[in-house]
């Protein structure tokens, strides 16, 4: 220990040079006083809420007499006053909610931190994760509360302390050495040993209730000589070889992941000298045969049944996907129409001359010549439907004219409904594609003919398909990530061209990609269209006289409405591994 100046032990002569607040780990509040030299006697108690830190022999200048709001930290402390009290000093530091507070000393710094307070229910959880050999949250202790008062002792003593009162046994290196003054109130043992192996830069290591505590230094010191000494031995231990059949995966795939795992990557079968992957020793070998999809593993036995279980946990089988699409198209076609056509045909005689009237100049040939008079090439007005659903007619004959009428009308109504189901079964993150439909030829003129002469024909073929294409990948979750394009293509008419008649191709796709829950059914994409249409034909001015008018128009509506929805359900189907290892 350095030799203190006995005049900085005088009462009166030690002053506190800085006060300085932290949020520690857990959301602990840690208060650091430095004094301007050795000899601080600071005491900690506690007061209802509040920690008092009273220093009877170090005074507070007056620059840091004044109150410190540290409540943007998020610990217990709320407020820390710092106040002269004589030839001494007081710090109340303003607490609220559960706390444990703890102090030591290293060095001219004093240490106070003030701790929340985990619940019984919490610690009572840790003690039991611990018990059952599971991970503990970091600095979570669970020792018994202990606390003592130590002015400038050994370490060591600090330490024989801590293990008798933890019931273990504790061996301290010959080169752990120096004094420590170390003030703690109501802290589990093993954080305590924590504080005391900081402050003095220890380390620790812990077999069965056995812990060994020496310097950082020499533990890593003893912990490299080990490792050197096992390299050491495998590096003297015979080699053996061990052949692996590959079942579900590619040899070759998996040596180039075990290969390239440090970027030292091999192609192909038959290569193998990997000793720098960190799977094997430095002398292992590692080499595939695509052939047999086989790997050869050459290497010590540890490091071969190290192998063994990586492989095993590499070559499993991939779980299996069914993808099940519906395609629906649904129509809907409404139409109504009526219309009217009549005619008035008659002759009469004006002295030598004749008037004739009729629907056409040629229809009035035929009443002059004696012939015979046809409906409806007399129709003065002809609005009637092509394909009329049902039609009254009537005629009224005189001597020498004729009036005809027809009245027509039409109502159509369709609905009709095409469902497409393709299914396809594939392996997890495997693109796969089923696709049905026909080719559709058409004509097209490609070139021009030797010496000039006309363009030479050509046959082409298009694919009107109905396509699934999908890649799924099977998430952590038992839920399913589907990429899909969903193509239905259909021939709707051709068109007619001077070099033959062209198909006219109704395409409907979809190209997306959804999350899944495993086994339900989602629309992944839809088309709604609705047309609606009322026409009117009819004769000018004639068509435009109220209810009259009614016969010198055709009147018609037609509705419209197509709808296409495309439904996707992925099954997941579990493979399970047939163990030989």
């Amino acid at each position: 220990m350095a030799a203190v100046d006995p005049a900085t032990k005088v009462p009166g002569a030690l002053e506190v040079s800085n006060i300085d607040f932290k949020r520690g780990d857990g959301g602990a509040g840690k208060l650091i006083l430095r004094f301007s030299g050795d000899g601080a006697t600071p005491d900690l108690r506690k007061d209802g809420s509040d920690v008092i830190v009273d220093i009877g022999n170090a005074s507070l200048p007056p620059n840091l007499q004044k109150p410190l709001n540290v409540t943007d930290f998020a610990t217990p402390v709320r407020q820390i006053d710092a106040q002269g009290n004589g030839k001494g000093a007081r710090l109340v530091l303003s607490t609220s909610g559960p706390y444990e507070s703890l102090a030591y000393q290293t060095g001219r710094d004093y240490i106070v931190e003030v701790v929340p307070r985990a619940s019984s229910q919490a610690r009572g959880a840790v003690q039991a994760a611990v018990a059952a050999g599971q991970t503990a949250p970091a600095k979570a202790f669970t020792g018994a509360p202990v606390s003592f008062n130590f002015q400038d002792v050994p370490v060591r003593t600090v330490l024989q302390f801590i293990a008798e009162e933890s019931k273990l046994n504790l061996v301290a290196s010959d080169t752990v050495q120096g004094n420590i003054t170390v003030r703690l109130i109501n802290v589990p043992w093993d954080q305590a040993l924590e504080i005391v192996m900081r402050a003095k830069g220890l380390d620790k290591r812990r077999e069965g209730n056995v812990i060994w505590v020496a310097p950082q230094a020499e533990i890593a010191k003893s912990e490299q000589d080990r490792e050197n000494a096992r390299i050491e031995l495998e590096n003297r231990e015979d080699l053996q070889t061990e052949y692996i059949r590959i079942n579900y995966h590619n040899a070759v795939d998996i040596y180039k992941a075990l290969t390239e795992a440090k970027g030292i990557g091999s192609s192909g079968g038959g290569q193998g000298n990997n000793n720098d992957s960190g799977f094997l020793s430095p002398r292992g070998r590692l080499v595939a045969d695509g052939r047999t999809n086989t790997l050869m593993v050459s290497d010590i036995p540890k490091k071969i049944d190290a192998m063994k279980r990586l492989i095993h946990e590499i070559d499993r089988p991939v779980d299996q996907v069914l993808i099940e699409a519906r395609i629906v198209i649904a129509t809907d076609t409404f139409a109504r129409e009526l219309g009217a056509r009549f005619g008035v045909a008659g002759t009469k005689q004006y002295g030598s001359n004749r008037g004739v009237t009729s629907g056409t100049l040629e229809n009035n040939t035929s009443i002059i010549n004696d012939g015979v008079h046809q409906i409806p090439s007399g129709l003065n007005v002809d609005l009637g439907l092509e394909n009329p659903a049902g039609s009254i007619a009537y005629t009224l004959l005189g001597a020498n004219f004729s009036i005809d009428l027809e009245l027509q009308a039409m109502q159509r109504e369709e609905r009709g409904e095409v469902i497409s189901n393709p299914r396809i079964l594939t392996s997890n993150q495997r693109e796969a594609v089923i696709r049905q439909g026909q080719e559709v030829g058409y004509v097209t003129l490609t070139g021009v003919g030797t010496g000039g002469g006309q363009a030479l024909p050509n046959v082409q073929f298009k694919d009107v398909l109905l396509e699934l294409k999908v890649t799924p990948t099977i998430t952590n979750d038992n839920r399913v990530f589907l990429s899909l394009n969903v193509k239905k293509d259909e021939v709707v008419g051709t068109l007619d061209t001077s070099i033959g008649d062209v198909p006219q191709i109704a395409k409907r796709e979809v190209s997306t990609a959804a999350l899944v829950e495993d086994g339900q059914t989602v629309v992944v994409g839809g088309v709604y269209e609705f047309k609606d249409t009322n026409s009117v034909t009819k004769v000018p001015f004639l068509g435009d006289i109220p209810f009259l008018g009614n016969l010198f128009r055709t009147k018609g509506r037609n509705k419209e409405k197509a709808e296409l929805l495309i439904f996707v359900t992925p099954k997941v189907l579990r493979v399970a591994q047939r163990d030989n290892f």
